[in-house]
This record gives C-alpha cells, structure tokens and sequence, in this order.
C-alpha cells in the first residue's frame, strides 16, 4: 500500500485527490492536509467582492464528500515538510506519506507594497474571505461613490481576475445608474494592456485597448506601486491616483510551509520540478498548480510573473498522478503536462477568451476573442466544476467545459 498525501483542497488539490483514488483504485491510501474546511470556486470571487454571489452559492464542505470517496481528511495547517522523514508535519500532528503532491496555492504576498492588502488600504479577491469583505466595502462605497482604482502590483503573475474586476464594477455600476459619478484607472506592471503575463495572446492587447476606451477606463502600464496611503494610490515614477475603492492583485510567494524545505523551492519559494511535475532533489515530492515554479514568459520592465490558469493546472495534476501510478507499478513511462494557457474572463455583461497553445511561443493556437458566450461559458463552468468536485468525480473539467465551448474538440491534458 503506497500513502499519497495531498496539501491543499482548492483547484489543485482536490482533482488531484479524486484523479489519484481513481487511478490507483482503493488499496492505496489518499490524505489531503488543508488548512480551511471547504473547497471555493476561485475564479467566481469576482462575481463575491460585487453582491453577484456569495459563498455559498461557490463552495462547499470537504469533509461529506472526500468521506465518501474514501479520502482522508486532515483540517490543519502545514507547518512544515520533512523530506527525509517522508512526513508532513501539521499543527495536528504529523502525516507520513510514500509520494507527496503539493497543492498550496500561493502565499499572498501583500507586505511586498506598503499599505496593500485588506488589512491594510486596498480589497483582494484572492480567497473568498476577501472577497466577502470588498462586498462590505463596495456596499459602504456605493453610499458615497467616487474613483476606483483596480490593478496588480509589481511582479504579480495573476492579471485575468484583476481584468475582470474592473469590466465588472464597471458593468455592476451602469447597471446602478451612477457610472458617470466613477472614474475607473487600472494599474499594473505589465508593458501593454493584454500582455497577461503571456506577451500577449492572440489580438490581446488590441482587444483590451479597444475595451477600455469603450469602458472608458483609464490604463497605466508598467507600473510600479511605491505604497498605498488612505485614499491614495503613490508609484514610483510620482504619480498619484486617489480612490474610494481600490482592489488590487499582489505579487506571490510560496507558502511558508513549504518555501522552508531546504532544497525544494526556488528563492521565491515556489516548488522546483523536472517535465514530469516531480521535484530534482526528493523525486517522490510532486507540485502542482500556482505553487509550482514556472520563468516568466519574457522579461519586462517591471516584473511580472506566468499566470497559471485553470486547464493548465489540470493537465499538471493529470500528469502528476500518472506518473506516480507509473512509479508505484515500476513503469518507466512517464508523462508530461501540456502547460496550455486557456482563461475565460468575464466582463460583466461579456468576456475575452485568450488561449495560447502552448504557454510559450511559438505556440500551435494563439487567439482572444470577445463575445457574450464567454460570459455564459464562465457561468457554465462555475455551475459544471461545482457539480464534479461535489460529486467527487476525477472527469476533465476544464477539456469538457472550457474547450466545447470554445469549439475545441479536443486536447491532450498530458503528452
């Protein structure tokens, strides 16, 4: 019997659970270690942060349903991981583990900027926490409206929601009558609107250009935020951009759990791996998701880093969970993540889809396009991804629901 152990349960980590139980079949052992009780619909918080859902129309409990699938379930914190060991150690108590896939998410790093962050002068949606508490803060704005400013900060590498949130105060507030009382301005490090950490995907930066003077909201590119004061955005270059409402993307980091691994991690904490999703020094310690350490796709003026979207990340945890099947049954073939980037992002009333196949140019697929069918596509995932995780089924998710409705009929998640 091999013990695989899982830490973290959002996008990553579950579908790693279930495609391991249905992989490996019931005489392995499956533990996930997570730090909160519930699984959230990340890409949904958006939708939170403006009254269009809350959280329990996005999550649900984790313990129902990884009981019914025979996974176990450890609510604690990681505290930290004992390579030699070959154990978790939880503020639960230690979890030992034959192969160890590492699910984390990132580590927010707001201190990076003073003055960013909900607990100091700007809202998030990273968690649904967050994203809960900019609704409290839109309602109070809505009170006394005024500028927005919405953006990321230097060296982020997660711009689609930061997009979004913008098109959607945008198309939340038209439909309050009271637009004309809100100038909108996006900040962010990226050389051109639509650069997406990806150097552009497709007509991006045209698309976006195009949308933002119809929006009539106000870019500022490559961008560095030197603090947030009360009501005030300050860059480095000396412009200032006062607000009433600022949501703002941080730069990441790896969690502390796992950044302290000694010969893990990279400088910025994030999981090193070879093409098969599997750490060089402790071949048994598999990452997966935006933990995972990926080179920005080029290098810009101001840094920003590569997103790693929804279909990306599955594709990661089916590779993943192949090869370790493969190393339990002494099979020397091994398999790789196709890394293919494929974001819907919603605009309200309307989105853009960007999909580079691969990543990395030169890429066999390199197209955005706009259309109120990528809003609806949005609100098809939420509803079908939901519907899976609750029911525990390991099916590709994103290959069914994204790629359909983008007419792709089909794409390897691993090669």
């Amino acid at each position: 019997m091999a013990r695989i152990v899982i830490i973290g349960a959002s996008i990553g980590g579950l579908p790693a659970a279930y495609e391991c139980r249905k992989a490996l079949g019931k005489k392995h052992r499956i533990t996930i270690v997570s730090n909160v009780d519930f699984f959230h619909f990340v890409p949904s918080n958006p939708w939170v942060a403006v009254g269009w859902r809350t959280r329990k129309d996005i999550s649900f409990q984790l313990a129902p349903v990884l009981k019914k699938k025979g996974i176990e379930f450890v609510q604690a914190a990681a505290e930290r991981i004992e390579p030699a060991q070959n154990r978790v150690i939880t503020a639960k108590g230690e979890v030992p583990y034959d192969y160890l896939i590492v699910a984390t998410g990132p580590k927010l790093n707001f201190p990076a900027v003073p003055g960013l962050g909900p607990s100091a002068y700007t809202q998030s949606i990273c968690t649904v926490d967050h994203a809960e508490q900019a609704w409290v803060t839109y309602q109070a704005f809505l009170k006394d409206p005024g500028p927005i400013v919405v953006g990321a900060a230097q060296g982020a590498s997660c711009f689609g929601p930061a997009y979004e949130m913008a098109f959607i105060l945008d198309a939340d507030l038209r439909k309050k009558r009271i637009r004309k009382k809100v100038p909108i301005t996006f900040v962010t490090p990226e050389p051109y609107i639509g650069h997406m950490g990806l150097a552009g995907v497709g007509k991006s930066q045209r698309l976006m250009e195009d949308e933002f003077a119809d929006h009539s909201i106000t870019p500022i590119t490559n961008a560095t935020i030197k603090e947030v004061q009360p009501g005030k955005l300050a860059l480095v270059s000396g412009q200032e951009i006062p607000f009433r409402y600022a949501m703002f993307i941080p730069p990441f980091a790896g969690v502390d759990a796992v950044a302290g691994t000694s010969g893990l991690c990279n400088p910025k904490g994030f999981v090193n791996i070879d093409r098969y999703q599997a750490n060089p020094t402790y071949k048994n310690i598999y990452a997966v998701g935006v933990c995972v350490a990926i080179a920005p796709v080029e290098q810009t003026q101001v840094p920003t880093g590569a997103p790693k979207t929804g279909y990306m990340i599955e594709s990661m945890v089916a590779a993943a969970v192949q090869n370790i099947k493969a190393d339990i049954e002494n099979d020397p073939k091994r398999q790789t993540a196709t890394w293919n980037a494929i974001c819907l992002a919603d605009m309200g009333d309307t989105g853009i889809a960007f999909v580079a196949l691969p990543q990395m140019a030169p890429r066999n697929l390199n197209w955005a396009k706009k259309g109120k069918w990528v809003h609806l596509s949005k609100i098809m995932l939420e509803k079908y991804f939901l519907r899976k995780m609750k029911r525990g089924t390991s099916e590709p998710f994103y290959e069914r629901a994204i790629l359909n409705a983008l007419g792709i009929t089909k794409l390897e998640r691993s090669a």
